[in-house]
């Protein structure tokens, strides 16, 4: 296009003014219309240079550069002032601008066109089209025996001896240049410029009105079929293509020198039993013809192959198809699927989405098996209630909240034309276009708000001196602390605290300082089940503070300071290897296994597990699970399981060793992730919280495990789900709970009535300093007692931000202490308060019930009894929960165990029966609570299972204390 041919061809045409736009289009008129007028932007607008004159403009996106004829301006200037009172007094039309087609030739105009109905129904495929000139076209039709020819889409020429009565002369459209000559118009999109020939018969209508002619292209010297083909392949005919949509579903690369043989080869090697080829170099694969295909004349299948051109490849929107199937099937015209789908999921229409602000929050991609039942179920075993399908293969799963929010509304179902990915019966969503489905069942997951004192309530405790990464309750009624170096303001921490819970009001008294040698930052901790209670911290930063073994012999008592403090001497007890992110646990022999980790300061990883007091002759041994999965692995989740194997979590994988050879005895299947990234991670550094869920007497129901939270790699969403897992059971999987709000760093908590108290933490980031956003204030009670899907409750809130190094665990009242942040973020607080959560079982208003025991130091199996004293009820809805002292770090409660051991009473004596065996019950401290229906006592530390690792008299060297066993 250039100025001079857009004005001639509308002055050529009667029009004064001629506008060009968009570097090739031309526009003609003898008004403005629509509000036209001069532009906001002045000319800045108009900054395209035509396609045909790079010197000259020809107008910009939205932006008409004007040419008028004698000055036909001044007589709408005054209009042109306000375009708001432009009125519309013609019609404008794009012209060609050869008014008189070539020798022989007469131009009739523009005329309309479409792929269903073409106005000349011979398409010829022997002018290249970067060639294409209004001779070039005129001449092959004259050549081949016809008497119009038209010129389409700036390098298409089609032929025929009439004109198709469903087209007629248009009033614009025909705005493109031709590519093989700039200063002429080859039609545009659906728009064809018509010329008729002079030899032409005076009956040939040129007005749309005579009937369509199929006049055959033929040569002597080309063959639509090979004979060439692999065994069971034959030619099935032409097809017509693109009515609906492309018959076959999976195109190949182009080739320029395709052949017939070629095309079918690919499709076979790679699977296909249909094969299609189109415009000389276009290959189409496929099983089957989609889109309600219907065979075409033969005479349109009349392109050259591009590699032989003794073959026809297809034509325009034409396919030759062979296939190795005797009858190649035809699958209706595709549709929304509103049945047989999943579930109780309902079809609602066509929604809009913003391919920048999407509507829903997950987006997964099923590129070969899109369907309305893998996306929906999906989104359903994550507990998504809305959600579709979009662009044939995207899926996106949320709320019918996040519609709302988003302002998205139904749009014409047109606008949903994708086929699947996985079914091309129906389809899945279009450009900016879901196909969009609700659940209608009962809730996929519910959960309830508490008010008022059910909420329960967080109070302050106490201003700190640090701030703890790890807190740990102890046997003598406190709560040690150790903080990593550094942490302190002023630098000048020991490291160590213990706090007494019955000095809250003096603050000197409440804080016993303790000390530590080396940097416990990142260590694992447990309480031994020696007949004291010590407690051992385990691994730490750097060097050898990374072998470091601190043991503290809890002594003193409420409201009395002890003596006691923290012991260690590497050089006479230390780990095999150095690990920092390690995990501690108790075996069912009474020894210790540590696990993981790395090697300090963020080195290599440490993928090996050892045993404390280390075995004579052993070391450390070698796991590649945690090789494999370093560095998403730290601080894994252990715990003894009742049929006797050791279950580890870690990052998105678990398993179960044999406790005797510590090697894998089975594999269990990976845990889920974020409904949208199976790589979700649940341990450190994407950090999650773990618990082991209720064990009740007789101990016939397996043991589950419950994983909280976490993250996901590259974007670090939070997981907004819990996990559980039964993983002794044939076939064990996890069950998937959605939370009510997403949640990394967090903390959990086991209660003395058997719910856990979610808290802490983030709804954005990783664990790591100042890697964690969106605090979440929110705590949220889960019981397993209820039927799932339906078990998390909606608690009281903080103001407290608590994000990384944050820390929750039970104190024998039954209130929650809450500790820690140290995020190392300007963004957020470093945190030193102290608060407890008070659980709705003490907002009740209830009296507390109390008892006496026979005995602190029980075997398994054996029986001792309690005296109680209840205030609400009797002794036929009292309960009893025994819950092992923990460690609590970054989200993993060391230790941590909740058992309702079987008793029966004799008025207000109750006989309680110990667990049976170490397998139930491994070796540990215990607070025993007894529950007055939802009330719960104080509790009392008793020892379940003794010693019988002999750890009170490790380690046997001078720098230690040692109780003795």
């Amino acid at each position: 296009l250039t100025v001079e041919l857009c004005t001639a061809a509308c002055q050529a045409s009667g029009f004064v003014f001629a506008g060009m736009e968009y570097a090739g289009e031309c526009y003609c008129g003898n008004t403005f219309s629509n509000g036209g007028g001069p532009a906001s932007d002045g000319e800045a607008g108009c900054s395209m240079a035509c396609s045909g004159n790079a010197t000259e403009t020809c107008g910009g996106s939205n932006r008409l550069s004007v040419w008028d004829f004698n000055n036909a301006i001044a007589a709408v200037s005054s209009t042109l002032s306000s375009s708001a009172t432009v009125s519309v007094s013609s019609t404008s039309a794009s012209a060609s601008a050869t008014a008189t087609g070539p020798a022989g030739w007469t131009a009739l105009g523009c005329y309309t066109d479409g792929v269903g109905a073409r106005a000349l129904t011979n398409q010829v495929w022997t002018i290249p089209g970067a060639s294409m000139t209004v001779e070039a076209c005129t001449s092959a039709c004259k050549a081949l025996g016809y008497t119009f020819a038209g010129v389409e889409y700036a390098d298409e020429c089609y032929c025929g001896n009439t004109i198709t009565a469903t087209n007629g002369p248009a009033t614009d459209g025909c705005t493109m240049a031709c590519t093989g000559n700039a200063a002429e118009m080859c039609g545009g999109s659906n728009r064809i410029n018509v010329f008729r020939s002079a030899a032409a018969s005076t009956s040939t209508s040129a007005t749309g009105t005579g009937t369509a002619v199929s006049t055959s292209l033929t040569s002597s010297s080309t063959s639509p079929v090979s004979t060439s083909l692999p065994t069971g392949w034959s030619y099935k005919g032409c097809w017509l293509d693109e009515v609906y949509g492309r018959i076959l579903g999976y195109p190949q690369p182009e080739v320029a020198t395709m052949t017939i043989e070629s095309c079918v080869a690919v499709c076979k090697t790679a699977g296909y039993s249909v094969a299609g080829m189109q415009y000389h170099t276009q290959c189409y694969c496929g099983n089957e013809i989609i889109n309600a295909g219907t065979t075409a004349p033969e005479s349109d299948c009349n392109t050259p192959c591009g590699g032989n051109s003794a073959e026809m490849c297809g034509g325009g929107n034409r396919f030759s198809i062979y296939s190795n199937l005797t009858t190649v099937p035809v699958r209706a015209l595709p549709k929304p699927q509103n049945t047989s789908l999943p579930g109780n999921w309902t079809y609602q229409g066509c929604l809009i989405d913003d391919a920048v602000v999407r509507t829903f929050p997950y987006q997964l991609e099923f590129a070969t098996n899109n369907t309305a039942e893998n996306c929906l179920n999906k989104c359903a075993e994550f507990g998504y209630g809305a959600g579709g399908m979009e662009y044939g293969e995207q899926c996106f799963c949320g709320d019918v909240a996040n519609v709302i929010a988003a302002g998205a509304t139904l749009q014409p179902e047109s606008g949903c034309n994708m086929l699947c990915t996985g079914n091309s019966s129906y389809y899945c969503g279009g450009p900016s276009r879901i196909q969009y489905y609700t659940w209608s069942g009962p809730a996929l997951d519910e959960w309830d708000f508490k008010t008022g004192a059910a909420a329960g309530e967080y109070k302050f405790l106490i201003g700190g001196l640090i701030i703890p990464l790890i807190a740990q309750p102890a046997v003598n009624g406190k709560v040690t602390f150790l903080e990593k170096f550094g942490t302190s303001p002023a630098a000048n921490s020991t490291g160590a605290y213990e706090l007494d819970l019955a000095s809250l009001d003096n603050m000197t008294a409440a804080w016993r300082p303790m000390h530590v040698k080396s940097d416990v930052f990142c260590a694992g901790g447990l309480t031994l089940p020696d007949k004291v209670g010590r407690q051992v911290s385990i691994g730490g930063w750097a060097n050898q503070d990374t072998h470091g073994i601190r043991l503290y012999w809890p002594d003193g008592s409420p409201g009395v300071w002890g003596k006691n403090d923290w012991q260690e001497n590497w050089q006479e007890v230390s780990l095999v290897d150095g690990r920092w992110y390690p995990t501690a646990m108790t075996m069912a022999n009474g020894s210790i296994l540590v696990m993981g980790g790395e090697v300090g300061s963020n080195g290599a990883a440490v993928p090996t597990l050892e045993v404390m007091p280390l075995p004579k002759g052993s070391g450390s041994l070698y796991c590649d699970y945690l090789a494999r999965t370093d560095p998403y692995n730290l601080y894994p989740y252990l715990a003894v399981l009742p049929s006797g194997g050791i279950f580890v979590a870690y990052y998105n994988e678990a398993r179960i060793l044999d406790e005797g050879s510590l090697q894998t005895s089975r594999v269990l299947p990976n845990i889920p992730g974020a409904v949208n990234n199976f790589l979700g991670g649940r341990t450190y550094p994407f950090e999650g919280t773990a618990m082991l869920l209720p064990q009740h007497a007789p101990y016939s129901d397996p043991l589950e495990v419950i994983i909280c939270g976490g993250s996901t790699p590259g974007p670090e969403i939070a997981l907004d789900n819990c996990v559980t897992i039964a993983p002794e059971k044939p076939n064990a999987n996890w069950t998937v709970e959605r939370m009510p709000s997403k949640r990394v760093i967090s903390s959990m908590c086991a209660l003395p009535d058997g719910t856990y108290i979610i808290m802490n933490g983030g709804q954005q980031g990783r664990a790591g300093f100042g890697l964690a956003t969106q605090p979440n204030l929110n705590a949220v009670l889960y019981d397993p007692s209820k039927p799932l899907h339906r078990r998390m409750s909606v608690m009281s809130n903080t103001t407290v931000i608590r994000l990384y190094h944050s820390e929750a665990v039970l104190l024998p009242d039954g209130r929650v202490l809450v500790s820690g942040s140290d995020p190392e973020d300007e963004r957020f607080p470093q945190e030193y308060r102290v608060e407890v959560w008070v659980p709705p079982y003490l907002t009740s208003g209830l009296t507390q019930p109390t008892f006496t025991s026979s005995s602190h130091d029980i075997a398994y199996g054996a029986t001792w009894t309690v005296t109680v004293n209840l205030h609400q009820g009797t002794t036929a809805n009292m309960r009893v929960s025994l819950l092992a002292a923990v460690s609590s770090t970054h989200g993993n409660s060391m230790g941590q165990r909740t058992i309702f051991p079987a008793f029966t009473c004799n008025g207000n004596v109750c006989t309680i029966t110990a667990p049976p065996n170490a397998h139930v019950s491994p070796p540990a401290w215990h607070l025993l609570y007894v529950l007055d229906g939802p009330t719960p006592s104080v509790g009392q530390w008793v020892r379940i299972g003794g010693d019988p690792g002999g750890l009170g008299n490790w380690p046997n060297f001078p720098d230690f204390d040692l109780p003795g066993v």
